[in-house]
């Protein structure tokens, strides 16, 4: 049984940082492309970063590049997230995801999902 636990989220001012960091259970955590995706209040759930097969490769969403940083814990089956320079439109929930796909921004793509952790920016 897959398993994708998430934790790290809170309230912080604008400017501040957080670190976000996902538990993954049940998967080969090198076989899959890790993601993380938010979806802010009242919108569709959106792309943040992805460590692509196994982490040769990082993408990012434009809106989150030079503030965010996704790694790899191989060791600890854990994927992190450092948020920087959080601004109010960083407010949302943020999921880790699964997925052993090619369309790497897709929601759709992504098999295995965490419950999520709530993150809010105060201007």
């Amino acid at each position: 049984q897959v398993q994708l636990v998430e934790s790290g989220g809170g309230f912080v001012q604008a400017g501040g940082s957080l670190k976000l960091s996902c538990v993954a259970s049940g998967l080969d955590f090198n076989a899959y492309s890790m993601a993380w995706f938010r979806q802010p209040p009242g919108k569709e759930r959106e792309f943040v970063a992805t460590s692509i097969w196994g982490g040769g490769v990082t993408h990012y969403a434009d809106s989150v590049k030079a503030r965010f940083t996704l790694s790899k814990e191989d060791a600890k089956n854990t994927l992190y997230l450092q948020m920087t320079d959080l601004k109010s439109e960083d407010t949302a929930i943020y999921y880790c995801a699964a997925g052993q796909t090619i369309e790497h921004t897709k929601p759709r793509a992504y098999a295995y999902w965490g419950q999520g952790t709530q993150v809010t920016v105060s201007a």
